[in-house]
């Protein structure tokens, strides 16, 4: 049968906030408008204006546990049972949307199953040395973990196709499951950027303010080179930051996505030390003209053109970055407003969304042509 006569199926982890992820399945939802959501938990008042409000969502019996929406991955320990009842028999091709336990879900052998991967649970496997390791839980928390990565290295041998958001997240998949993936890269809203003039005298930073994020580098470097710093974020660890920072560093908390878009293009430059699996706020900078200094890890080295939209630092540092911000200084009449718009649109929605319906169409070309034992 034809592509457009089969019935599609989403799966998605959790449909609690509206952010990165969502967003690219939203723009996958617009492909294919008929199809159904199946997720652990959904915060419906977070997603009442958007793609996903009209489609039909199904979730799992946490969706009924107190809290569920803001507490879900409290429950991380029983996600690969709860993940694993979905009932997807209705279904000729399942798109799962993982960065935690979707690809887990139950297939059959005449059923498609594609895996979009943000990346394997961090975790499990990126950063299980970075969380877990103090406290009278850590033993536990080990011991569940390593119990899960058992399952979801045995999940991902049942999925047919692997397509990772960059470069660096198909290393990742290699290395926690041994498959193969598909680079297809997110899409950016490249359309809300653009770059206002005159541009301002301040450096940015946007994200949200958790640990992996390594914002504490960058406080600490500026407070030390006495530059403006402009901090857009919320998150767990601002009061540690704001401990942290000098007088001329500005922590604004949450911004409107008009504010922040404003922010960006009038930034001197954005700067970013986390390890990404894809660097959406690099490439929304881009967008809006603006230069990035960024951590040469994850997969920055995808996104920024090293020494025409951008320049790097080699270690997760305070000196490494005070080291780029003053070679900056030094090279920033350099990095032209044009270069780095023209580079962002490699990442636009059009671009994904073709991309996404080829990928699709052929794997249930080749689905249908090699029919093997699963």
């Amino acid at each position: 049968m034809k592509l457009d006569s089969r019935k599609i199926a989403v799966v998605f982890d959790a449909l609690s906030v509206y952010s990165g992820a969502e967003r690219v399945m939203e723009a996958v939802l617009e492909l294919y408008p008929d199809a159904p959501i199946y997720t652990l938990v959904h915060n419906s008042d977070a997603f009442a204006h958007t793609t996903i409000a009209r489609h039909k969502v199904h979730t799992s019996w946490i969706q009924k546990m107190p809290g569920s929406a803001t507490y879900y991955r409290s429950y991380l320990p029983l996600m690969p049972l709860t993940v694993e009842q979905f009932d997807l028999r209705g279904f000729d091709i399942v798109l799962s949307f993982s960065y935690a336990v979707a690809h887990g879900v139950l297939c059959r052998p005449d059923q498609l199953h594609i895996s979009y991967t943000f990346a394997p649970l961090r975790y499990a496997w990126q950063n299980t040395h970075e969380y877990f390791q103090q406290g009278l839980l850590s033993p536990l928390s080990n011991l569940i973990l390593h119990y899960f990565r058992l399952w979801d290295k045995n999940a991902a041998s049942h999925v047919d196709h692997f397509v990772a958001i960059s470069n660096w997240t198909s290393v990742c998949i290699w290395r926690a499951y041994q498959r193969a993936a598909e680079i297809i890269y997110p899409p950016v809203e490249v359309g809300r950027f653009k770059p206002v003039s005159p541009r301002g005298d301040y450096y940015l930073a946007f994200s949200r303010l958790v640990r992996h994020k390594r914002l504490e580098i960058i406080v600490e470097a500026f407070s030390k080179l006495g530059l403006p710093l402009v901090v857009i974020g919320e998150g767990p660890e601002r009061k540690r930051l704001e401990a942290l920072a000098a007088q001329n560093v500005k922590l604004l908390g949450w911004q409107s996505d008009e504010v922040s878009a404003e922010l960006v293009g009038r930034a001197r430059a954005l700067v970013h030390v986390a390890q990404e699996d894809f660097g959406l706020v690099i490439a929304e900078a881009q967008a809006a003209g603006c230069p990035v200094i960024a951590y040469r890890g994850g997969s920055a080295p995808e996104i920024i053109i090293d020494g025409r939209t951008g320049l790097f630092f080699n270690e997760q540092t305070v000196e490494a970055l005070m080291a780029a911000v003053q070679r900056f200084e030094l090279v920033s009449k350099s990095f032209k407003t044009t270069a780095a718009v023209k580079n962002a649109q490699r990442f636009s929605r059009g671009r994904f969304q073709k991309q996404f319906v080829k990928m699709v169409e052929d794997q249930w070309t080749n689905f249908l042509r090699n029919p093997k034992i699963r």
